[in-house]
């Protein structure tokens, strides 16, 4: 079958062995304990209470019996008036490192006996609206519910975020977060200046016992097992992941699914139906025989009858094919087949796909720190003033309309009546792109600051608070334009 042309553009890599150095240490990063006041260790490695990296919400324990500590404890966040409204956890990261970002939830009954279910509400990374979570089938099974993306650091600080949608019934609740710093070479042939990676599946192939994860996996990522009714097969050789394409455990190269003689090998992976997106896909092979004695193992790949590879030949050393944007809509059939040159029969070890998402952007960087700096300077301010203030464009912080263009800027404040305490910090003169400003009928005090910068602002209300001092000069200017 000839590959139709809106392939043409996609990006086909078959690799073996590259140079990449691998530390042997644990992930690096952050494995956060949601809710819980103290560090615990599971497995030596610690997990962190999260009072540092969230200001809201509150903590509460699970009666469920048996459960593991970090499903133990949850962070729940209070849902009012069914707004649209995010509630983030914020971290110090590297600048332009990749990170695997790992959300966990077990719901636990934590809202009470009038919310049997779990409440259903969305996931977001700094800007970014990455997706619903929703875990009512998982709970309803007993089991709990992870999802897991990559993102690439775009500043020194990054927000996980839960938001609480119009189909929220009941609190938001987080049980661990994880943010784990990934190697340079992974996955970098997606651009992360535009998009990032969400997980859909990862699987072991033939593999039928517990999750592999660290230590095997020294990114900890979660390999699910697989067996489906065909034959699997059981590896003498085990090749060397040091420099495989993705760096996957060595224990997924272990066992493989295969077939009797040269039939061809079908299956329906992922196990769920897709929405129509585009999908990064790659796919793991060994041979478990020595390709010196035995022949050689030479596979075509079709994904629903479409062409992914032809005459990929799998050695022991092993090999990864993958597709960076493969667009893909309903159930999805792999197909491996034997090429005519081949004396064995087709196998597969593991694969691992993700939806690829657009990202949302960044609010301009001058306002977010002149917001944050204001946030600093008021005693209760607003609960959901966490993460990017302007995206998504649902999220908006409390009192705050932005302008989306080539940058997206602050163009009003509006905390009127909010009961707000504290003062209002000399920050705000760096919100140059606001034309109204409205902070009447709170209890802020201290002096105005000096609002000469704000050249467009043209509305200014900070009547009914016990602001003392001098009355700036600058507001004489501001005062004639209304």
């Amino acid at each position: 079958m000839s590959t139709p042309s809106f392939l043409l553009s996609l990006s086909f890599l078959f690799l073996s062995f590259l140079s990449i150095s691998l530390s042997q240490q644990p992930p690096k990063g952050y494995l956060i304990d949601c809710g819980a006041t103290s560090k615990t260790a599971i497995d030596d490695r610690e997990w962190l209470p999260d009072e540092d990296f969230i200001s809201t919400g509150s903590s509460k324990n699970l009666t469920v019996p048996r459960l593991i500590p970090t499903f133990s404890t949850v962070r729940s966040f209070p849902l009012q008036n069914n707004l649209r409204r995010k509630f983030c956890y914020t971290a110090r990261v590297y600048k332009g490192a990749r990170y695997l970002i790992r959300t966990a939830y077990y719901y636990g009954g934590v809202n009470g006996v009038n919310f049997p279910s779990p409440p259903v509400f969305d996931q977001i990374v700094d800007g970014t609206f990455w997706r619903v979570v929703n875990t009512t089938e998982d709970y309803r099974k007993g089991s709990t519910s992870s999802y897991e993306a990559v993102f690439e650091a775009k500043g020194t600080t990054m927000s996980v975020c839960i938001a609480s949608n119009t189909y929220t019934e009941s609190d938001p609740f987080i049980s661990s977060l994880e943010m784990l710093l990934l190697g340079d070479s992974l996955y970098n042939t997606t651009n992360f200046d535009s998009y990032a990676l969400s997980l859909v599946a990862r699987h072991s192939f033939g593999h039928n016992r517990s999750v592999i994860s660290y230590p095997d996996d020294l990114f900890d990522r979660y390999w699910e097992p697989y067996a489906e009714n065909v034959s699997v097969l059981a590896s003498n050789n085990t090749p060397s992941v040091s420099g495989f394409w993705n760096i996957p455990p060595s224990k997924i190269f272990e066992s493989a699914l295969s077939t009797d003689q040269l039939e061809p090998l079908e299956l329906r992976w992922p196990p769920l139906s897709l929405p129509n997106s585009t999908y990064y896909i790659a796919l793991y092979f060994a041979d478990h025989r020595d390709s010196m004695l035995s022949g050689s193992r030479v596979l075509h790949i079709h994904i629903n009858e479409v062409r992914y590879i032809s005459n990929l030949e799998v050695t022991s050393a092993g090999a990864a094919v993958f597709a960076t944007r493969w667009p893909l809509e309903g159930q999805t059939k792999i197909t491996l087949s034997s090429a005519a040159n081949s004396n064995a029969s087709p196998l597969i070890n593991a694969g691992e796909i993700f939806d690829i998402l657009r990202l949302g952007g960044r609010t301009h960087t001058r306002d977010v720190i002149a917001l944050n700096a204001m946030k600093s300077s008021l005693r209760n301010p607003p609960l959901d003033w966490n993460g990017d203030p302007c995206l998504p464009l649902n999220y908006t912080w409390t009192g705050i309309t932005c302008f989306e263009g080539e940058r997206i800027r602050v163009v009003t404040l509006n905390l009127t009546s909010m009961g707000l305490s504290g003062s209002l910090s000399s920050s705000i003169a760096n919100l140059t792109a606001l034309t109204g400003i409205w902070l009447g009928n709170n209890s802020l005090s201290g002096t105005i600051p000096n609002l000469s910068s704000l050249r467009l602002l043209e509305v200014l209300h900070l009547e009914d608070n016990q602001f003392n001092g001098d009355i700036p000069s600058s507001l004489g200017e501001i005062l004639t334009k209304q």
